[in-house]
């Protein structure tokens, strides 16, 4: 492997690695539901990721040629995280799960 593509691998690792601290700390420490929604689907969507392409460019510049296996994982990472957020927000206010004084915007409407 170059050093180029070390490099490169090595930083697309730190940055999705810092990616998923973000998002991971952003699950733990956020107040309720909907504001803990934006934790794993932002910025540890995009975490994993950087993981990945780090992860494309090491096996990729071993000589084997392009890997494909890790982009069809991060397409159907892209694809699903919005959908299951998505999903799991609607389950959450047909539940009607209590919000956070803070969470609520100007647009928000009490029943």
């Amino acid at each position: 492997m170059s050093f180029a593509a070390e490099l490169a691998a090595c930083a697309l690792l730190l940055i999705g690695s810092v990616f998923i601290l973000v998002g991971s700390l952003g699950l733990y420490r956020l107040p309720d539901f909907f504001m803990r929604l934006h934790g794993p689907t932002k910025s540890t969507t995009l975490g994993v990721g950087g993981v990945v392409a780090g992860s494309v460019v090491a096996f990729s510049s071993q000589g084997a040629g392009l890997s494909l296996h890790e982009l069809l994982i991060t397409a159907f990472l892209f694809l699903t995280a919005p959908i299951s957020a998505h999903m799991l927000a609607k389950a959450a206010l047909q539940q009607r799960l209590k919000v956070e004084a803070r969470t609520r915007g100007k647009a928000w409407e009490p029943e």
